[in-house]
């Protein structure tokens, strides 16, 4: 199974989304709650060219973007290829 990061936030719900359907494919993320900020957020924004939103997910090192973005790749059918081993 490929290595997934998500940064999230409490209360997020588009975090909560992506969470959701990560776990429906069976995939445990690394997940790093900035909901105070600090150096992970500082590392997010740098890793996600300047993105502030999140969700922010990364699959073996990619960006992929945050929930719309994780559902798009779902629903074009081009998830399971990037979760694949």
């Amino acid at each position: 199974m490929a290595n997934v990061e998500i940064y999230t936030k409490a209360f997020c719900p588009y975090c909560s989304r992506a969470m959701r359907l990560l776990a429906e494919k069976g995939v445990e993320p690394v997940e790093y709650d900035i909901t105070l900020g600090g150096p992970k957020r500082a590392e997010m924004i740098e890793r996600a060219n300047g993105r502030t939103t999140v969700p922010q997910i990364f699959i073996d090192g990619r960006h992929v973007g945050g929930s719309d973005d994780l559902a798009a790749l779902e629903a074009d059918g081009k998830l399971e290829p990037l979760l694949a081993p």
